[in-house]
């Protein structure tokens, strides 16, 4: 008797547990760029945009070759996010483009702890990477 009971309280627990299975997952909201269309189709970008980014990194740095067709810089100003003062949003933001989507898949991002965030960016960013070239150009000291 004892058996069957808790037996009935284990199949009771799986099927409320369950409920939330079948749930809708609720889906990030991702704001729309500012071109008439995409450099790819969207469903393509969505899945591939990584392998866009690392292909053009590698062609910047490794060949010389410059375009802004996949760049990060590219995509930062069309994708652009401004709060309620008309102020683009930086990565930290929820409200971010990157982060729409990054924070429901769980990605922690870290093109920003080098590149801008947001649009024009300078200062504290610029003078960053203007470090990190003197120290690579010397040898690893500055």
């Amino acid at each position: 008797m004892k058996y069957l009971r808790n037996m009935s309280i284990l199949i009771l627990l799986v099927l409320l547990g369950s409920t939330s299975v079948f749930a809708e997952t609720p889906k990030p909201y991702i704001p729309k760029g500012n071109a008439e269309k995409c450099v790819e189709p969207t469903a393509d970008m969505r899945k591939n945009h990584m392998k866009y980014i690392l292909h053009h990194r590698d062609e910047t740095m490794h060949e010389g070759i410059r375009t802004s067709k996949h760049s990060l810089k590219a995509c930062i100003n069309c994708h652009v996010v401004k709060d309620d003062t008309g102020t683009p949003v930086n990565y930290k933001s929820d409200k971010h483009f990157c982060n729409s989507c990054h924070h429901y898949a769980s990605v922690q991002i870290d093109c920003f702890d080098c590149h801008a965030s947001t649009p024009g960016q300078t200062g504290e960013t610029a003078s960053m990477i203007d470090s990190v070239s003197r120290v690579s150009a010397a040898g690893g000291k500055e």
